[in-house]
């Protein structure tokens, strides 16, 4: 009999332990070399000229069709669909009955009854198993990340070009001045001898766009974009570079799906499988609560809040509705002191007591890093991504705290490390707890990505 993520849950006797031991490390981005050249300079491209990203390998797609397809994506969703059409795409966030986040991706409206949903697989999971178990007429395609498949190939190719020379480099490409959309529209460009689906996009702070298109015409398409690259100084970007560009931009990748216990997923837990992702994920970090819903997370832990609208029926509204009122934790930029990290580093140089390794330029070590952020000793906060960003000269988390200590300038303490020397995790070496001492600042950090982002996705949606 095929076990079911409940019965794996019901084994572990304890979420958080198994969770906090499981033996899979942070995400991988497969397909692509670590470093075309080395990180650093792979980093300041897509501040200084542009990157091109390849994405064609570590998410998953899932296509959903049919007549259905708009009203069960609608009600699966916080976002309003009010104006929604095709040729736009919006950030889609599902939460569980009880008002938790599952995740988010990225929603294409590629046509009439016709979307695709890009990202991790938490929020993908939950839509096949409302395509599944509901009445809706729709029908859904996974297209399974790489590391998941022998085949080698998948149905579609997808390129990411930013920095402030991407528009020119496209433009190059294509012979004629690339159209300037507003963010989140799309078009259909046609240049290396195949037409290609573009999402006006801002990844790492800066402007450009999202390719995709049939994955047999991934070689042309790369190709010619590195072609009309080469005067503008485009970047490969490798994978070891990849993950470290949300500490600029100031997306959160890692909420853990809140679906591990909650009468509203119940459902969805005797459905899903024991290799689910929920079933495979870790968590790390120096926050242990007392069970795992201390690990959940609102809209508005992750900034957003601006798109929770309660104009439409939705799974959690309710919850929602009752939650909306707050507290909330505000989503903020930890500036980690550098002397205090340096403090840290310098261990690793020693023959006694170490602190946890802080490798660069992601210092990731788990799927779902949950530190605790400390004022005067008390937890004010969680943090969650960390790394090092070039541009900046900097240590960077993404975290959340109370607003009473939200402000831009105040002084908090990181606590890194896993108490009583880690955990079973391969990806912890023994180590000892330390304070890192660090100023709140702005959520997103880069100030192009604060001025690119006002009026955007990344805050504000209909």
């Amino acid at each position: 009999m095929t076990q079911s993520l409940q019965d794996v849950l019901d084994a572990s006797g304890d979420i958080v332990e198994m969770l906090r031991n499981a033996q899979v490390g942070p995400n991988v981005y497969p397909g692509v070399p670590a470093e075309y050249s080395n990180w650093r300079t792979e980093q300041q491209a897509w501040a200084k000229t542009a990157v091109l990203f390849n994405q064609s390998y570590h998410m998953v797609d899932l296509e959903v069709s049919g007549p259905d397809a708009f009203a069960m994506l609608n009600y699966l969703g916080i976002n309003s669909f009010k104006g929604f059409v095709p040729d736009r795409a919006k950030q889609f966030v599902p939460c569980t009955a009880e008002g938790y986040v599952i995740g988010d991706v990225i929603l294409f409206y590629l046509g009439e009854n016709l979307f695709n949903l890009v990202g991790r697989a938490p929020a993908i999971e939950w839509v096949e198993y409302h395509a599944a178990t509901g009445k809706w007429d729709v029908k859904v395609e996974r297209d399974e990340r790489w590391a998941m498949r022998t085949d080698g190939k998948r149905k579609n190719y997808r390129f990411q070009l930013q920095g402030p020379n991407a528009m020119a480099v496209l433009s190059k490409a294509l012979g004629y001045d690339a159209p300037d959309l507003k963010f989140f529209h799309m078009t259909t460009l046609e240049f290396g001898g195949a037409k290609v689906r573009a999402l006006r996009h801002g990844m790492a702070g800066q402007p450009g766009y999202e390719l995709f298109g049939p994955w047999e015409d991934y070689a042309a398409v790369h190709g010619a974009l590195v072609e009309a690259g080469k005067d503008y100084g485009l970047t490969l970007c490798g994978g070891r570079t990849y993950s470290s560009n949300t500490l600029e931009s100031g997306w959160i990748p890692s909420p853990l799906p809140a679906t591990y216990t909650g009468e509203g997923s119940k459902g969805f837990r005797a459905w899903a499988s024991a290799n689910s992702y929920e079933a495979k994920c870790s968590i790390g970090g120096s926050y242990i609560p007392d069970s795992i819903e201390g690990y959940y997370l609102t809209p508005w832990d992750l900034g957003y809040g601006p798109f929770v609208k309660f104009d439409h029926d939705f799974i959690g509204r309710e919850a929602l509705e009752a939650k909306a009122a707050g507290p909330h934790r505000r989503k903020v930029t930890l500036a980690l002191d550098n002397e205090d990290v340096m403090r840290v580093q310098s261990s690793a140089l020693s023959k006694g007591e170490r602190a946890k390794f802080m490798e660069y330029p992601s210092a990731v070590y788990a799927m779902h890093p949950f530190d605790q952020v400390l004022l005067d000793g008390k937890m004010v906060g969680l943090s969650t991504w960390i790394g090092y960003t070039a541009n900046e000269g900097k240590f960077l988390t993404l975290a959340m705290v109370d607003e009473s200590v939200a402000t831009p300038g105040t002084q908090v303490t990181l606590l890194w490390g896993e108490p009583d020397g880690g955990t079973r995790k391969p990806t912890v070496e023994r180590h000892v707890q330390t304070e890192i001492k660090a100023v709140i600042a702005s959520v997103p950090y880069s100030e192009v990505a604060r001025d690119a982002y006002a009026d955007s996705w990344r805050n504000r949606q209909a």
